[in-house]
Order: C-alpha cells, then sequence, then structure tokens
C-alpha cells in the first residue's frame, strides 16, 4: 500500500489508499491572510490516527475572534504582530485550516491511546494545532479533550 502524506488541520499523517482512491473530507481552508472571501471549501485527504492520537468525527465547531484575526492578520495588540506572523507564517498561513473548539465523535484511536475509544462523544480545544474547521480532526490523546457524559 503506497504511503501518502495528508493533512489533519495541520498535521502530517498516513492516508490508507483503497485501489487508488483516498478518503477525502471537506474543510474550510485558506491560503492567504484577508477578509472572510478568501476561506474556500476544499476536500483533503482524511486522516488517520498515528499513534497516540484520536481521530475525531468533527460535529460542531465554534468561529471565535481569535479565528477571525487570525485570517485576516489584524490584531488590536500590535505588538503581537511579529511573534505572531513568525509562529503562524510570514507569507501566507503555515496552517490552512483554523478552528480550536469542537464537539464530536471519536472515529478511530492509534496505537497506544486508553483514554477514548470509538464511539466516544467528546468536545475540546485543538490548543494551536487548529483543523477543526474540517470533518475530521487528528489531535493527540492528551491535548484538551474531554468525554461527554453518558
Amino acid at each position: 500500500m503506497p504511503r501518502l502524506i495528508c493533512w489533519s488541520g495541520n498535521s502530517v499523517c498516513d492516508a490508507h489508499t483503497l485501489e487508488g482512491n483516498v478518503t477525502l473530507m471537506k474543510a474550510i481552508v485558506y491560503k492567504e491572510y484577508g477578509d472572510p472571501g478568501v476561506l474556500h471549501i476544499r476536500e483533503l485527504q482524511k486522516p488517520l490516527p498515528k499513534p497516540n492520537e484520536i481521530l475525531i468525527k468533527v460535529r460542531a465547531v465554534e468561529a471565535t475572534k481569535a479565528d477571525c484575526e487570525l485570517r485576516s492578520f489584524n490584531f488590536p495588540v500590535k505588538w503581537f504582530w511579529i511573534p505572531l506572523r513568525l509562529a503562524m507564517g510570514i507569507t501566507k498561513p503555515r496552517k490552512s485550516v483554523l478552528g480550536a473548539y469542537f464537539a464530536g465523535e471519536v472515529e478511530a484511536i492509534g496505537e497506544g491511546v486508553v483514554k477514548f475509544k470509538p464511539g466516544d462523544e467528546v468536545f475540546g480545544a485543538t490548543q494551536f494545532l487548529f483543523g477543526a474547521y474540517a470533518e475530521y480532526l487528528c489531535l493527540p490523546d492528551n491535548c484538551t479533550v474531554v468525554s461527554c457524559c453518558d
């Protein structure tokens, strides 16, 4: 089976192929800083969890002021500009899928994950990994993710 590289929000992971077909998901992406017009719905390769990662089918995501500021790169605190530009991308975004707060369901787990199991309903934050503006999201199992009530 060939090894393919895909994006899970922004982390690189392997994708399975089935007779040459790659499983795709939809995501809201941006390739440049700007107004809401820079956001587009695109198909990306669906991620698979690596060891100690969980794959979450995203059911809901919160669009925050921080997402809007990162998209436009317009911040009220001007000294923030230089360190964030270095971290997030100087001429264009390093992470093409925004979104930090989400709710969803664990679809699969990577080797070594014991805290979650497929079918668990979860909510949480991606921290600076972003990627919640997609149908699926891979996160480390030690990220800020908790199971909902049974």
